[in-house]
């Protein structure tokens, strides 16, 4: 492996361990909502609740979802039809994956700069929910649009060094940091 290949797989297996956390701690923040809605929905049965679960989980599955997508990338769990691809070759196969990441890496990147607006109007008119918690949308808001903005830097990073093991003809590394799971894989 050449020192520029084994310079884009470093950079990937830094991603993926990165994203690994990421995902740990988007997990335990999911955790902590369902035993919240859990615990309001036991409190309902003594004719008591704390309010605002459904909106309050609203909130936490934006923000795991926006910053979930990278860790998604990074084990490969974004979906692909790819009849076509499974049907080439090594540089086919590369070309296509490479295709399929600056496709989603522009989209993300356009997701994450629309987003921003949103959170800046927010901010400026210091805007609440329209809900009886009356939350600030900043305080979701701001998590929702970092976690896009991770997307994005991860898609681009991973993109930037994928191309680089495909410039290298390193097809075999090129494809498992962006290639498509298969059938027999994904159940693995």
């Amino acid at each position: 492996m050449t020192r520029g290949a084994s310079t884009a797989v470093a950079l990937l297996d830094g991603l993926r361990r990165i994203n690994r956390g990421v995902a740990m701690a988007v997990g335990l923040f999911l955790l902590a909502c369902a035993a919240f809605v859990l615990s309001d929905i036991l409190l309902r049965q003594v004719e008591a609740s704390f309010g605002g679960t459904d909106e309050i989980s609203g909130y936490v599955m934006a923000i795991a979802t926006s910053w979930g997508m990278g860790y998604a990338l990074m084990e490969l769990g974004h979906v692909r039809i790819d009849l076509i691809r499974s049907r080439g070759g090594a540089v086919t196969r590369s070309l296509f994956d490479l295709f399929a990441l600056a496709t989603l890496a522009g989209t993300v990147t356009l997701v994450a700069w629309w987003s921003w607006p949103v959170v800046e109007r927010s901010l400026n008119n210091a805007s609440r929910a329209n809900t009886p918690l009356e939350t600030p949308l900043a305080l979701v808001q701001i998590p929702w649009f970092a976690g896009w903005v991770w997307f994005a830097l991860v898609s681009w990073l991973t993109l930037t060094a994928a191309a680089v093991l495909v410039l290298r003809r390193d097809f075999d590394a090129a494809d498992q940091a962006i290639g498509a799971l298969g059938e027999a894989e994904a159940t693995e």
